[in-house]
């Protein structure tokens, strides 16, 4: 019998690959945020935003229904310095889909007044080779964009828990919130909680509107504020004198961006917000004080006729008004033209529309305080001699002194320094007798008063 040989077994080289898997960590904004440590996310914060400091709050979420999509929304300490540069990057959020990233700059993620937040954002419904037209056409990015600002918002409302925290935030960061007021309608209610505000009861802290709103008395029908250039303007103001009186709060706004945004925030909480440089303010007066207010008002009625004789176009009406206490007159606008300090705004801009302007300024109108000893005693002036010169002159630098404290400018400064310097010499007795006729001859020129021949009680009724 032949014996079977045995087949050879062939021997195949087999190379296996065996993968490691390097990067084993979930992208941070997929995490649950109880699972992500507050160095975790200044790490994070750092990496996206090129910061060298840590955020100021972080909002972390994710959103579930009929989309889908996570982010996480960063807060800076500071603010940049190019914040309202439009030529710069119009916002800090990246776009993801399915975390692949898409673009760094997607504009339609945020509105520009929340162009300081920093973040990502990470979809779901997104296609993968989404072209740049049809995101700017696409529904679902308005969707989230909804919802940045609605987080956004809520994460400062968080960061206000925390007084010291927000404190930074608001001065490096009051400016946006403002804007906000004035371009965001759907989220203004909620924007006009976290302002802030100086005012005559605040002392040297902020209040916010809803504090306001819970110290006013119960007959208290309104929020008063007052717009000036700077707070110690503000507080010296005449217009507060008679609110100051009757312990009424008054907000002050001394921000230019104040005059823009108070424009939209018509109301809070049901309390219509009124501004005491402009007619028409309700000090809430009751039946026997608006009685003693119309009685006195006729008694003063020829010498307003007078003064709007004399000043014409300067002023559309005057008329006794009762917000002063210590001032004699006041100048105010009209309830829906610029303010004083709104004209100062504007005319320092370099490319205003003068033509939109001499629209909006409107007419001023002249409010005289009948309890001051200086318009009481001009009238009973008025009522002896109502053709004496010294009262003309009088009028007139009663109505310059008034435009000074009113907040406005004059249109011709060496006038109004002409009456104070015939006023000085009058003080100091150094009228010269040989330029008594040339002085005469340039006040009919100029229009100017002629106090040389002024007396003492004169000089009284105008100090």
């Amino acid at each position: 019998m032949k014996r079977r040989k045995k087949k050879e077994k062939k021997k195949v080289k087999v190379t296996k690959l065996e993968m490691e898997v390097l990067n084993t960590q979930k992208p941070i904004w997929t995490r649950k945020p109880s699972e992500v440590t507050n160095e975790e996310y200044a790490a994070f914060y750092k990496s996206i935003s090129n910061d060298w400091e840590d955020h100021l709050a972080v909002k972390h979420f994710s959103v579930e229904g009929q989309l889908e999509f996570s982010g996480l929304l960063f807060c800076p300490k500071r603010a940049p310095f190019d914040l309202f540069d439009n030529s710069k990057q119009k916002n800090h959020i990246k776009l993801y889909v399915r975390r692949v990233f898409i673009m760094d700059n997607c504009e339609e993620l945020m509105p520009n007044y929340l162009g300081f937040v920093k973040g990502i954002v990470d979809s779901e419904d997104l296609p993968l080779n989404i072209s740049r037209e049809t995101l700017q056409q696409s529904k679902i990015l308005r969707v989230i964009n909804k919802n940045l600002v609605k987080k956004s918002i809520e994460m400062f409302g968080e960061l206000a828990e925390n007084e010291e925290d927000y404190k930074k935030f608001y001065e490096a960061f009051s400016k946006s919130l403002k804007l906000g007021i004035h371009e965001d309608n759907k989220n203004r209610n909620k924007i006009s909680d976290l302002l802030r505000y100086s005012s005559t009861k605040s002392g040297t802290e902020m209040t916010s509107l809803k504090e306001y709103v819970e110290r006013m008395p119960e007959n208290q029908e309104n929020i008063y504020y007052i717009t000036a250039e700077s707070r110690s303007m503000a507080e010296k103001s005449p217009f507060l004198e008679k609110l100051n009186q009757r312990d009424l709060e008054v907000l002050y706004m001394v921000d230019p961006i104040d005059e823009h945004a108070v424009q939209q925030l018509k109301e809070y909480d049901g309390k219509k917000l009124m501004n005491v440089t402009k007619e028409g303010l309700d000090l809430g007066f009751d039946e026997e004080e608006k009685k003693a207010a119309e009685e006195t008002k006729e008694s003063f009625t020829s010498l307003c006729t007078k003064m709007k004789e004399i000043l014409g176009d300067q002023v559309e009406e005057v008329l006794v008004g009762s917000r002063m206490v210590d001032s004699p007159a006041s100048l105010v606008t009209s309830e829906f033209g610029w303010s004083a300090n709104m004209q100062r705004i504007m005319k320092a801009q370099v490319l205003r529309d003068s033509q939109m302007s001499s629209f909006m300024v409107g007419k001023k109108k002249m409010e005289i305080n009948p309890e001051h000893p200086i318009m009481v005693e001009l009238n009973n002036k008025f009522a002896a001699d109502a053709s004496d010169r010294t009262i003309k002159d009088l009028i007139w630098l009663i109505y310059e002194t008034a435009a000074l404290t009113s907040g406005f400018t004059l249109d011709d400064p060496t006038v109004f320094a002409s009456r104070i310097h015939k006023l000085i010499q009058l003080g100091l007795s150094i009228g010269a007798e040989d330029d008594d006729e040339d002085i005469e001859e340039e006040s009919d020129q100029e229009d100017l008063p002629d106090l040389d021949n002024l007396d003492a009680s004169a000089m009284e009724e105008v100090d």
